[in-house]
């Protein structure tokens, strides 16, 4: 059960060493945290999905799970994934900060620990982590359908009550689902984070099944991991379901068309390249060339402009009841 964040932050403290903890506790609790303590990694990964605390200070290494396998783990589950993780270790040669950083941390502090820097890195990360969950709040309060997923391996970390409730949007469109999103949106979102980091303006992705059309775009990209580290980015996707179907399928049958070449005509009235159409429909350019020669063929015209405005013609005639 989440703790109450009306009065103070929530800073979870794993360290298998007593002493650690009594002096680590001491100087949060006289700075105003509310503290947590956990001895061993399984109690970590315990009260850190309990909790969900603010930030966690957590011990490289302890027997059974060291910290880097807990972090692991914690950087996994969608509830703890946006959680700042800074290590405690006396090692501290490059191989192993790297590990640290690749296992999901944003700091670390050098052992035999200092109170007054170990505090001045969690109120930094802290305030991070507060204002990501104002931002998230503000979107639930919207109604938006978001997820924020990492651009490294499209894993979801976390989502609105929209985007849950509506789930399914990127299994019926084969574009991922459960944890994960998939190949093909990965992809996109991956290339439009370097286009936004370079200066230039994102392209939404749109994909269609049956009749249904699904519209990724790119928010914002917030520093999940910060700190010294850089970490992986936290990128919001905003989705929107819309149905064509009853256009698609007036199409078809005004034209006798089949299902595909109702749809390949659809796009090609939106103004949609083969390519585009092909990036939307799963399918080749080459594939769409011959469905659009055999809709040129049934609507008895020659070139893509001519057989959208008749499209455009039927349909606005079938609206109007005729």
């Amino acid at each position: 059960m989440e703790l109450d964040r009306g009065h103070a932050d929530v800073v979870l403290i794993v360290d298998d060493a007593p002493d650690n903890l009594s002096m680590l506790h001491d100087a949060l609790d006289e700075f105003g945290y509310t503290v947590l303590v956990a001895t061993n990694g399984e109690q970590a990964l315990q009260r850190a999905a309990q909790a969900l605390p603010d930030v966690i200070l957590l011990d490289a290494l302890m027997p059974g799970l060291d910290g880097f396998e807990v972090a692991r783990r914690l950087k996994a589950e969608a509830a703890t994934a946006g959680i700042p993780v800074i290590f405690m270790t006396g090692l501290t040669e490059t191989e192993h900060v790297l590990a640290a950083f690749r296992s999901g941390g944003v700091d670390y502090v050098a052992k035999p620990i200092r109170p007054m820097e170990v505090l001045a890195r969690i109120a930094a990360h802290v305030q991070g982590a507060r204002e990501r969950r104002q931002a998230r709040n503000a979107l639930d309060a919207f109604g938006h359908a978001t997820l924020a997923v990492r651009a490294a391996d499209g894993r979801i970390l976390w989502q609105t009550p929209l985007a849950r409730q509506m789930h399914g949007w990127l299994g019926a469109h084969e574009a991922g689902g459960g944890a994960r999103l998939g190949e093909g949106v990965l992809d996109w979102l991956q290339a439009q984070a370097v286009v936004q980091a370079t200066g230039g303006t994102p392209q939404p992705l749109t994909l269609a099944r049956h009749g249904r059309r699904l519209v990724v775009r790119l928010h914002e990209a917030s520093a999940a991991s910060g700190g010294a580290s850089g970490g992986d980015d936290e990128w919001l996707l905003v989705l929107n379901e819309s149905s064509d179907e009853s256009t698609i399928e007036a199409l078809g049958l005004a034209f006798k068309l089949t299902a595909r070449e109702a749809e390949v005509l659809y796009w090609v009235v939106q103004g949609k390249t083969n390519r585009d159409i092909g990036d939307i429909l799963g399918t080749s350019p080459r594939t769409v060339h011959k469905h659009l020669e055999h809709v040129f063929e049934k609507l008895g015209v020659e070139t893509r402009t001519a057989a959208a405005g008749l499209a455009l013609t039927r349909v606005r005639q079938l609206a109007a009841g005729r």
